[in-house]
């Protein structure tokens, strides 16, 4: 039996599966988790440590029709200014109840569309967050970008604050695809941005791209992938468009018709796969692509890469604080996500406290279940050695867990005395195999394909 026909006996077409960005994943918090938790945590901090910012923008300029973001249009900056008072206003509670000397590994602007601020109040929001706590020495300041909605004041703003690593959307550059996903964004524009950014002395830039777009075909991923080469990206994230129309009301504008089967998303995963890996970039995990000189790429090879809410990371803390509408904080303890509508969240804020709404306490197998999914969706093999030192686990227990797996999945999988590992051929399937370790009900959840 080829691969594509083993990939289909074992449902990979059919599959709808999480992208576990978290495990548990999302739709399984619970609402017993609330702001106290949150504020026991963050005072449980180890002072002088280094942790992980994040900052959502819920606004855009326009509401893109393929996005299923937690965001909302605006055509006023007066929501936008507001909403960053708020912003601020967090910050200040953080900083009530953060340990002394901790410092950011990393801090991320997202959204949304974090560049709809204008200079001023980008400078402002920058200082406030680092009234919190400064950046590390090797830390890195990294802002999403929409090419659409930036300038030079804005760009100068960025770099002034620090930023040192750029992401930007591009999506497809095929013209008739930008239409029918709402998203017009031409190469020259693009180009344009990223010439800009560099001209201000960022080191490091990241670029998305999608496939399984509708009217979307080999020849057209093709010639987006090699517009997009042009700009060496020192990262791109190669991600599979979820058509989710019954959970996003915005998608319901892009014709189901149009798009692609399973099977041939998989030829155009394949295809802008095949280009990345030809112009010298290191495949990361199941959709990221690194130059070799990229921290990201060197965190791969030292077995250092992560997995967290903005996909693959280097980033070494043990602590994200995500703030703003609907951000998701991870602890050692657990998750914490704050209220999704800007309006409560705001409310909460305004009234002196944190906006927590739902979350997840670790509790059983949790963490041992995050680290084998983590370490099958970064390194595509998962160490008993390892399990056996950082968890109170057996050998007969590992045995437990991992011989399903292997009956389940026959030669796509290989088992031995060091672990479990996914061959080359069998990668498509890492989602599939993750999910076999998920001691949750799936049922509960829409996900999206597994390819």
């Amino acid at each position: 039996m080829d691969t594509q026909s083993q990939l289909a006996r074992l449902g990979l077409f059919d599959a709808k599966v999480p992208r576990y960005t978290s495990y548990p994943t999302a739709p399984h918090f619970g609402t017993a988790v609330g702001p106290g938790h949150f504020l026991d945590w963050v005072r449980r901090i180890p002072a002088g440590s280094e942790i992980s910012l994040y900052l959502h923008v819920p606004f855009c300029r326009r509401l893109c029709w393929f996005c299923a973001c937690r965001t909302q249009g605006t055509s006023s900056d007066a929501p936008v200014r507001a909403y960053a008072e708020t912003l601020k206003a967090e910050l200040r509670l953080l900083a009530e109840h953060l340990p002394p000397g901790v410092r950011l590994s990393r801090l991320h602007w997202g959204g949304g569309t974090p560049t709809l601020m204008g200079a001023g109040l980008i400078s402002d929001l920058a200082a406030a967050v680092f009234a919190v706590a400064p950046m590390a020495p090797d830390g890195e300041f990294s802002v999403e970008i929409d090419p659409n909605e930036i300038d030079d004041a804005r760009l100068d703003a960025l770099a002034a604050a620090g930023m040192n690593r750029a992401s930007i959307g591009v999506q497809d550059f095929d013209p008739e695809i930008q239409a029918t996903i709402g998203r017009e964004q031409g190469y020259d524009i693009t180009r344009a941005a990223a010439e800009a950014i560099r001209a201000r002395g960022v080191k490091s830039l990241n670029a998305d791209i999608l496939f399984g777009l509708p009217h979307q075909s080999q020849a057209r991923i093709a010639d987006s992938v090699q517009k997009l080469l042009s700009l060496s990206p020192d990262r791109v994230a190669l991600y599979g468009y979820a058509h989710v129309p019954w959970m996003s009301r915005r998608q319901q504008m892009i014709p189901s018709d149009a798009m692609p089967t399973p099977q041939e998303r998989l030829q155009l995963f394949e295809v802008a796969r095949q280009l990345f890996l030809w112009d010298g970039y290191v495949e990361v995990g199941i959709d990221h692509f690194a130059r070799p000189e990229d921290s990201m790429a060197k965190a791969l090879k030292a077995g250092r890469l992560k997995r967290n809410f903005q996909g693959y990371t280097d980033d070494p803390a043990p602590v994200l604080v995500g703030l703003g509408a609907s951000s998701i904080s991870r602890f050692p303890q657990g998750y914490a996500q704050n209220v999704s509508g800007t309006g409560d969240y705001t409310r909460a804020i305004r009234a002196g406290q944190f906006a927590t709404h739902r979350g997840h306490v670790f509790a059983g197998e949790d963490l041992l279940r995050a680290r084998i999914i983590e370490a099958l969706m970064c390194d595509f093999r998962v160490l008993r050695a390892e399990l056996l030192d950082r968890f109170a686990v057996t050998e007969a227990r590992l045995d437990a867990l991992f011989a399903p797996v292997a009956a389940q999945f026959g030669d796509m999988v290989r088992l031995d005395a060091d672990g479990l590992s996914i061959p080359e051929a069998a990668r498509p399937l890492t989602r599939m195999i993750a999910r076999a370790f998920d001691a949750y009900d799936l049922s509960k959840a829409g996900h999206s394909s597994a390819i």
